[in-house]
Order: C-alpha cells, then sequence, then structure tokens
C-alpha cells in the first residue's frame, strides 16, 4: 500500500509538471506563437494570422487556439507569453483599459494605438477590414409579430421576456448594464449567464427571447435570427484589429510588412460567411482560410 500511494503521488507531481510546461513546450516549436480567443471566429482568424505569416516569411508559427477570454489573452501577450492575436478596438479600450466610449472608430484606433505602444509595448495594426459587434439577437419570428427593428422598440416588451447573456457581457462597462440603462431594459427576471456555444440554442428552443451574440455569427441567417439596430449608437466601434508585440516586431522585421498585406482584407459579410462555413457546413478551419487566402490572391 506504501508502494502504491508513493508511485500516486510520483504520477500526479508528473501530470502538474507537464501540465504546467506545456504551454511553454508548445510555444518552443515556432518562431511565433499566435493565439486566438475562444470562439469559431477568433479560431478562423488565429489560423488566418498564422496561415499569412507562414506563407509569406520563413517563421514558423505556434497555434494557441481557444487560449481563453479577452483578458486572458491580454495577459498572455504582454507576460510575453504569445506574440500576437486578434483583438477588437472597442473591447480593448472599454472591457481592458476601462477607458469612455468613443463612437469615432477613427480616433478609437489612434488612441487605442498610442496607449498600447506607451503602456505594454504592443502595436496595434491596421484593421482586417470589418468590426464584430455586440448583436442584440431575438427571433425572427418575435420580430415580425411585435414589427421590432430596434433596441429603443423592444423594451416595452423585455418585462415579459427572458435574457440570456454570457459573463463577460454581463460584467463589461460596454456590456449589459450600460445597455439596459441606454434603452430601458428591465426583464422579467435577471438574465441568465450562459456559455457562448449554447446562447442560439437556448434562443431557438425557447428558453430565453433575447441574446447577446456577434454581428458576424454565421448562425443569424441560418436560425432566421433577427439583430436589433442599436439606434442610441451605444456600442463603440469593434474593429478587428492584430496586435502584436513590439519585441517580436523587432526581432523578426518581416512580420510587420506580412501582417499589414491583410489589412482590409475581410469585409462584415465575408466575416459572416466563413463562420458560417465553419459552423454550418462543419468545414475544416484549415481549409476554409486556405481558400479564402487563394480568392484573395494572398
Amino acid at each position: 500500500m506504501k508502494r502504491f500511494l508513493v508511485l500516486c503521488l510520483l504520477a500526479f507531481t508528473l501530470i502538474v509538471a507537464i501540465a504546467s510546461c506545456n504551454f511553454n513546450s508548445n510555444s518552443s516549436k515556432g518562431d511565433i506563437v499566435v493565439a486566438s480567443k475562444d470562439f469559431t471566429e477568433q479560431d478562423i482568424l488565429g489560423e488566418f494570422l498564422a496561415q499569412q505569416i507562414e506563407a509569406t516569411t520563413n517563421l514558423k508559427v505556434t497555434r494557441r487556439p481557444r487560449l481563453g477570454g479577452s483578458f486572458i489573452c491580454h495577459n498572455a501577450i504582454i507576460a510575453g507569453k504569445i506574440d500576437a492575436y486578434i483583438e477588437y478596438t472597442g473591447t480593448s479600450f472599454t472591457g481592458i483599459l476601462k477607458q469612455k466610449v468613443i463612437n469615432d472608430p477613427n480616433l478609437l484606433y489612434q488612441k487605442l494605438k498610442q496607449i498600447y505602444a506607451q503602456k505594454f509595448n504592443i502595436e496595434v495594426m491596421p484593421s482586417l477590414g470589418f468590426e464584430n459587434t455586440f448583436a442584440m439577437i431575438i427571433r425572427g419570428e418575435d420580430a415580425k409579430k411585435y414589427n421590432i427593428q430596434t433596441l429603443s422598440e423592444v423594451a416595452k416588451y423585455t418585462p415579459q421576456w427572458r435574457g440570456g447573456f454570457s459573463y463577460e457581457f454581463i460584467e463589461r462597462k460596454d456590456g449589459f448594464p450600460g445597455l439596459a440603462k441606454t434603452y430601458n431594459l428591465d426583464f422579467a427576471q435577471s438574465p441568465q449567464i450562459m456559455d457562448l456555444g449554447l446562447i442560439y440554442r437556448a434562443l431557438i428552443q425557447k428558453q430565453v427571447d433575447m441574446i447577446a451574440g456577434s454581428s458576424t455569427d454565421g448562425q443569424i441567417s441560418r436560425l432566421d435570427l433577427v439583430v436589433l439596430k442599436d439606434d442610441k449608437q451605444y456600442f463603440p466601434p469593434y474593429e478587428a484589429v492584430p496586435l502584436v508585440r513590439q519585441a517580436t516586431l523587432k526581432k523578426y522585421p518581416q512580420l510587420k510588412t506580412a501582417i499589414a498585406q491583410i489589412a482590409g482584407k475581410i469585409s462584415a459579410d465575408e466575416m459572416q460567411h466563413l463562420n458560417y462555413l465553419v459552423e454550418g457546413e462543419f468545414r475544416k478551419i484549415e481549409d476554409v482560410v486556405r481558400e479564402f487566402r487563394k480568392i484573395k490572391n494572398l
């Protein structure tokens, strides 16, 4: 029995050691570590960035998909654990930096670029060409039944409705608390906190009546859902931008040119279609990205 317990302890210690060094061992395989957040669009964008780097430079990329939410990726890049990931300008400015909302996308980008360079030594590269804003979504049948198109119009129905939002959306400065105050959204009960992967199913199955998704989600058109117009412009711009450590750009000067080539290459409609190919048709992300890069002559 004593020998058995010792062996168990040794095995447990080995597992912990392997888990703790897993990040570093994966990272050592490539020159550049590209991460992505934990949803489909980020999987696609991370692979898009990785393929672009490998196709136009002699650098090898280590992929770190599904690393976590915005704060995990942010902490990883400032700690030097990863070299780059795609972020959204409004998320960085209001969610991470805790700054007041700026609705002018150009002014927001310039301020974000300046702060990230000075405070974190991170380069905010030009936008990929689209923004993925928060989308308040309801069922198409409800939109038609009540003739609802905007968030202002939906306010009189929410007292009888149920909301379903992610934890991040509930907690963020640019999330639900401010939105509810701006539009006087008063639900029948406190909104359910749900995993992002479950909110669409919950909406379709009528477990909730309104969710906070993303404007480029591929499931919106497929499931006959309606995005309510943010008629009071509550949400800031959320342009997709590559964030790269300045130390990495200095070490590999060719990296900046490679990433600059994908600026403006993806429209919102194209991003929604790419999301649909992965989520709706179950295509492999690597193949979807490779075909898209070919279409764009990259």
